[in-house]
């Protein structure tokens, strides 16, 4: 059992980690350890980083694993010699600091800066190697004024637009969200509402001018997850297609262009649908047409994406299919995008699945345009034909192959000018305004005479009013603050108003690791030559939960200020690893749903509900209070100290897979820290007290083998991430070193634990410097070089020989790898299996595979 003190009787001394990792914590920071060094080659350079955290108030063990991670990472990488860059900062505007300020009826500042204090405090105590002479938070004000600089950069580029659009909606925090912002129900990342449609002037950035290179260069990042790279691929969503252009019978001069990728079906199409919003309605002036557009403009408003049905009603309009100049209906269709393609879509009902069912829902033409074989040509269709096949019903199109029929219709029709090839993407530009106070103002002036005039960079920051007044529901707006929003035009001198929208959060968190090479510039936002030499970051840690929105942006802007010769590089982030989650018990009642604390269960082997008294399912699921499954890291530091917390963390599961907590894991590895700890003490006392008469050659090639397979595997499993595989491999090598410490020689020994100490240190960094010294070293272990194998002690010398009678195994036996033909004929002869065998029968030949087998014909 683990004692309340936190402590191991090793006779009579004891393991104290509290004492332990205080000390050296204090030695750390008092001798400035993990200062960056300055001026590295860029092949002597390591960046390791983390996703830098929101600072909500507490850590969370996702938090921990994280920086843990890194943390050994960045540690390992300074004792291969490399200059490290390991910094902390702190991506601190957003919604959730408003809100609680809002709760507490405090200005958000005053919440974060406490919450920043306070979660410093906490990641001290895990011993990380971070230099916190770089760190910074987004709101601060000689942070985001280069927030800023960089919108200015952009807006410079051309990047930077206004327009009114039709915006996603959060009712709750009563805020714009981007699209990558709304989950597949349609609800709000943050706060879980349903998404409402709102048309605003809003300030968007022109991603999709990148949406080639951002598709193309996913193939660099060859030390990415590969779902994460599909999960970018999927979002920016490349179709390489035609533009079709029908006309509208009514109105000669007007077009409906519509983008396919499906130019073999054209035949087939027997209706046009188009969005709520297209801006063909504005010519629709039936009043039952209309009434019908504001119903459907409801109900997609008031509906779930995944509750819709494809529902419709015609208009009073028609278009002429280009490819025959048949008259095709105009629908109006609740699953047509205003915001993707052209806001409509050509029906194909016999080959498309979706219009399939609203055809039939609406008794519409069905018109099969493409067979599996070419001479099945009237079975009736049970739903659309959508795989390959070959062409029918389609004039002088047909016979040919659907492949075939793509390009001789796409060309058919660039010829007659009603089609042209098109490329068309998924992505949407990235939508940055936000309708909140807490975060980076916009550094536009909007005059009446001059329109919206980006300020010039010797007027930012813009910064946020210190002065702020909270009700209920809310802090008021940059909107209503008429002394704040009162300026003049830098252009024309008049009076003019600030932009009272803030920035996406995530504007300010898709360049913070640009700004860490060169955290203290008072000039600009980085320096070329730093950031030239630092980046790309070597080894990026942080949830699969940013692969699309963090992720992409960070990867644009980067593009984007590149283009502005602002650097050279064109990736962020080198290696990515998406740690896995963090989960623990928690005890659900099935038949209500609801979850029971722990603390609340009598009996935790056989957990039954006490309101019911029905049994619980005992789940293993993402720490969460709503779970009562959650774990305070500061409680288990403060149980078993810092360096239990990183061996548990780092040995339970690869970084990548989910960890499912557990107590008796935790008390695992401090006991065998305890056993460490003990293996040094008694090492201390008994290291003048030498018998030359117990010492054993056998023991010594045994621990200088162990020692060197330790090296070599660790190195190896350090390397491919794979920690808790090296922890096992420390586990062996300190087996081997208890068992045979006081019968090799003094030097082997003193060895042996010297490399122990160091291969411990990016694990339990705290004792490993701790049981450096008590062997009687000076200097830091952190500031050692990393031991390397030796291939010689690892050649086996001996091996296992498989003697085999006509061809079939009798016998095994082990021999020296150095033994002659005629030894191992002897050794495998004598034997009395093989003798029993042989049986007097002559021996006609006798086959040797050197370091495998022997072969006796008989």
């Amino acid at each position: 059992m683990i004692t309340s003190k936190n402590t191991c009787d090793s006779s009579n001394n004891l393991y104290n980690p509290f004492v332990v990792e205080n000390k050296w914590q204090k030695i750390w920071e008092n001798e400035n350890l993990y200062r960056t060094e300055e001026s590295p080659s860029k092949k002597d350079k390591f960046y390791a980083l983390s996703m830098f955290p929101y600072p909500s108030g507490n850590l969370h063990m996702g938090h921990v694993r994280n920086y843990v991670i890194t943390d050994l990472i960045a540690r390992f990488q300074k004792f291969q010699g490399k200059a490290v860059l390991h910094p902390m900062g702190w991506d601190a505007f957003g919604l959730p600091a408003e809100n609680a300020a809002i709760e507490r009826g405090i200005n958000p500042s005053i919440w974060t800066k406490q919450n920043i204090t306070h979660m410093k405090s906490q990641l001290k105590l895990l011993g990380l190697s971070i230099d916190w002479n770089r760190e910074f938070a987004t709101c601060d004000d000689n942070y985001y004024v280069w927030t800023q600089y960089l919108f200015l950069e952009l807006h410079k580029a051309g990047l930077v637009y206004q327009k009114e659009s039709e915006v996603n909606w959060d009712p709750i925090d009563k805020t714009v969200l981007a699209n990558e912002q709304v989950d597949s129900e349609g609800k709000s990342w943050r706060s879980g509402a349903i998404v409402e449609k709102k048309l605003l002037k809003q300030w968007f950035l022109k991603i999709t001018n990148y949406a080639d290179e951002l598709l193309k260069d996913l193939d660099k990042l060859n030390y990415w997850p590969e779902r994460v790279k599909i999960m970018q691929e999927n979002w920016i969503g490349k179709s390489t297609g035609s533009n079709i252009n029908f006309k509208i019978v009514q109105y000669e001069n007007e077009l409906i262009q519509v983008f396919t990728t499906r130019p073999d079906t054209l035949f087939g199409v027997t209706y046009l649908a188009i969005s709520a919003n297209h801006p063909i309605i504005k010519k629709i002036s039936d009043e039952n047409i209309l009434s019908n557009i504001e119903k459907l403009k409801i109900y997609l408003k008031e509906t779930k994406d995944k509750d819709k049905k494809k529902i419709g009603f015609p208009t009073n309009l028609k278009a002429i299919n280009p490819i025959n100049s048949k008259e095709i209906p105009i629908w109006i269709a609740s699953y047509v995008l205003d915001e993707y393609g052209t806001g409509a879509v050509m029906g194909v009902p016999a080959h498309d699945q979706r219009d399939f069912e609203f055809a039939k829902t609406n008794s519409i033409d069905i018109k099969k345009v493409i067979v599996k074989n070419k001479d099945d040509t009237n079975s009736k269709l049970e739903r659309a034909f959508t795989e390959e096949g070959f062409i029918v019903n389609s004039e002088n199109f047909n016979g040919l192959s659907t492949s075939e029929a793509k390009k001789l219709i796409s060309k058919y029709g660039e010829k007659n000018g009603w089609a042209e090839n098109k490329i068309q993407y998924r992505l949407r530009d990235w939508l940055i305004s936000r309708q909140r106070y807490w975060g980076c103002p916009i550094p536009i002036i909007r005059c009446n005479n001059c329109g919206s005039v980006p300020l010039s960079k010797d007027d930012i920051p813009v910064k946020l009013p210190n002065e702020v007044n909270i009700s209920s529901n809310k802090i008021n707006s940059l909107g209503s603050n008429q002394s704040w929003i009162n300026t003049t035009c830098p252009k024309c001198g008049n009076s003019a108003s600030r932009e009272t929208d803030t920035m996406d959060t995530f504007m300010c968190s898709s360049w913070y690791f640009l700004r860490y090479p060169s955290s203290k510039c008072l000039t600009k936002p980085f320096e070329k030559e730093k950031v030239n030499k630092w980046l790309p970051v070597d080894q990026y840690v942080g949830g699969v939960e940013h692969a699309i929105l963090h992720l992409l942006y960070a990867r644009f802007l980067t593009k984007a200020l590149r283009d502005n010769e602002l650097f050279d590089i064109d990736e962020p982030f080198k290696k990515l690893l998406t740690q896995g989650m963090v989960q623990s018990a928690a005890y659900k009642n099935v038949t209500t749903g609801k979850y029971v604390s722990p603390s609340d269960i009598k009996d935790l082997k056989n957990p039954k509900d006490p309101s019911d008294n029905s049994k619980l399912e005992v789940l293993f699921e993402k720490m969460s209070k709503s779970k009562y499954n959650g774990i305070d890291p500061g409680s288990v530091i403060t149980k078993y100290g810092a360096d239990t917390a990183r061996m548990f963390i780092l040995f339970k599961a690869p970084p990548e897979k989910d960890l499912e907590w557990g107590d008796s894991d935790v008390e695992g590895q401090y006991r065998f820290l305890c056993r460490i700890w003990k293996l040094f003490i008694d090492y201390t006392n008994n290291e003048n007290s030498e018998n030359k008469e117990k010492y054993d050659q056998v023991k010594e090639n045994f621990l200088s083998k162990s020692l060197n397979i330790a090296i070599k595997e660790i190195t190896t499993d350090i390397k491919n991430n794979q920690f808790n595989t090296a922890i096992s491999e420390l586990m062996k090598l300190y087996n081997s070193l208890s068992s045979t410490l006081y019968l090799v020689n003094r030097e082997l020994r003193k060895d042996a634990l010297k490399n122990f100490c160091i291969l411990l240190a990016p694990f339990a960094p705290h004792i490993a410097d701790e049981i450096w010294h008590l062997i009687g070293n000076s200097k830091s272990v952190h500031l050692e070089k990393w031991p390397s194998f030796n291939a010689e002690a690892l050649k086996e010398d001996s091996y296992e020989l498989v003697i085999q009678v006509n061809g079939k195994v009798r016998d095994k036996i082990n021999i020296g790898m150095d033994s002659t033909d005629d030894e191992i004929k002897k050794q495998s002869l004598i034997r009395p299996n093989i003798k029993k065998w042989i049986d007097q029968k002559s021996i006609k030949k006798i086959i040797i595979v050197k370091g495998k087998i022997i072969n006796i014909v008989i």
